[in-house]
């Protein structure tokens, strides 16, 4: 199946490879079809990108690459939804989003933290979960450097 996209453009995709967001993505809920790419050359940053709107690419990462950690609870309509058979069957996403830059003139990359999108990888269907009361904690973790002690 091909795809076209204004960021990406043409692109050969798996038709088995789609990710379908039932109710859409809120701002866009009319697209609910979506095939994710990696970002060339990142190790954190994928594309989002529409399949039936060439204009519709999102930039998404891991929240574990920024050292935010979820613990949320899927309500009974969510987990229907996502027919998650196991909590290891769900993956989280965050959108990202480019900020102009402040005095300095350097952009900004900020991530929507309170609406992660949830994604069932082994059945590619997936929902934004807003999520309205937070409660935010910190966990700090001392890093061990190694030492050589061939030089002590």
């Amino acid at each position: 199946m091909d795809i076209q996209s204004k960021l990406l453009g043409d692109q050969q995709v798996n038709p088995d490879t789609i990710i379908t967001f039932p109710r859409g993505i809120p701002g866009f809920e009319e697209q609910t079809r979506f095939k994710l790419f990696h970002q060339e050359g990142s190790e954190i940053v994928f594309w989002l990108q529409g399949v039936d709107s060439d204009e519709l690419t999102l930039s998404v990462a891991s929240p574990a690459h920024f050292n935010i950690n979820y613990n949320f609870v899927l309500n009974d309509d969510e987990e229907k939804l996502l027919q998650a058979e196991s909590g290891d069957d769900l993956v989280v996403l965050i959108v990202l989003h480019k900020e102009e830059g402040d005095s300095s003139g350097k952009p900004t990359i900020k991530g929507s933290i309170k609406s992660p999108l949830v994604i069932n990888s082994s059945k590619r269907i997936g929902l934004q979960k807003v999520l309205v009361n937070i409660e935010q904690s910190i966990t700090l973790t001392e890093k061990v450097s190694e030492i050589d002690v061939s030089e002590a």
